[in-house]
């Protein structure tokens, strides 16, 4: 596991542009909903924390993770400057998982080539709950947290 020694939800600070003009569009998926809305948690308080104002952060509710390509390329062309996917991906008994998991991975990398502002990639892929909980708030911090970062950097490139 890549993560396995590190806490995702460290950075500095000092790196992360400031966002009092940004506006920043959340698209969570309602699947796996304990986990998605602790890492929209993370995220919002980080974009607050660097200053996007309130009213700059727009979230859009879809059914599950494959919604969150067509609900990503929906808010990416309404003039937000950055859009953050939130997802959660467990593994089960079939190979649902790996489909899902693939066609979320590569819907995000299409918009990203293709549209006019970043969509960051916030979608655990995870093994079991317990490594998605350690994910989302838990031993391995937020990776809601790492995503606004990864977004105002994003938008600031």
């Amino acid at each position: 596991m890549a993560s396995a020694n590190n806490n995702l939800s460290g950075y500095d600070a000092s790196k992360v542009p400031n966002g009092q003009n940004y506006r920043i569009a959340i698209v969570v998926a309602e699947w796996n909903i304990s986990i998605t809305d602790n890492l929209y948690q993370g995220a919002r308080k980080t974009l607050l924390d660097h200053n996007v104002q309130s009213e700059n952060i727009v979230k859009v509710d879809v059914p599950g993770s494959f919604e969150l390509i067509y609900g990503a390329s929906k808010v990416q062309r309404q003039g937000f400057d950055a859009v953050i996917a939130i997802g959660s991906i467990i593994q089960g008994e079939t190979r649902h998982f790996e489909f899902i998991a693939n066609a979320v991975s590569q819907g995000i990398k299409d918009l990203n080539l293709n549209g006019k502002a970043p969509v960051i990639f916030c979608v655990l892929t995870d093994d079991n709950i317990e490594q998605s909980k350690a994910r989302s708030g838990g031993e391995m911090g937020n990776k809601g947290i790492e995503a606004a970062v990864t977004a105002l950097r994003m938008i600031a490139l």
